[in-house]
């Protein structure tokens, strides 16, 4: 099993960071069953409510930076673009470059993204995420 990063959305209000945290474990849960790899995803640990406040530039900025310090452990980051790509996310791939880390670009399988449309619906309400087309639509 490969130790692999999950680079995610999350910012945003309050119901925009809710689905960035379903979609966030349907990732993990995408890499885990369909791919083998061991997830962590540093921007879903640090943000728990006593952890770091992501609302708080420092908080935040700390955050990023903590979460940057396992990129020289883990064999690769993986960006999950769905959502489409965010500032931090920017952010995670200049610093997998700067640190000559492997990483890819993946999107959820159509199941998957369903079944995240699904749960989003469960939880929040009559709402569908919008899905950024990928390079294989």
């Amino acid at each position: 099993m490969k130790r692999v990063i999950l680079e995610s959305p999350y910012a945003g209000d309050k119901i925009g960071m809710k689905i960035n945290e379903i979609y966030g474990e349907f990732c993990m849960h995408d890499m885990l069953v369909n791919h083998n790899e061991s997830p962590y995803a540093s921007h879903l640990l640090y943000t728990r409510k006593y952890v770091l406040r992501d609302w708080v530039p420092e908080d935040r900025k700390l955050g990023i930076e903590a979460g940057f310090e396992w990129r020289g452990v883990a064999d690769r980051t993986v960006f999950y673009c769905d959502l489409g790509m965010t500032p931090g996310m920017e952010k995670g791939i200049n610093d997998a470059k700067e640190k000559g880390g492997r990483y890819m670009v993946r999107w959820l399988p159509d199941e998957l993204w369903k079944e995240f449309e699904g749960a989003v619906q469960n939880e929040i309400g009559p709402f569908v995420p919008k899905r950024v087309k990928n390079e294989r639509t």
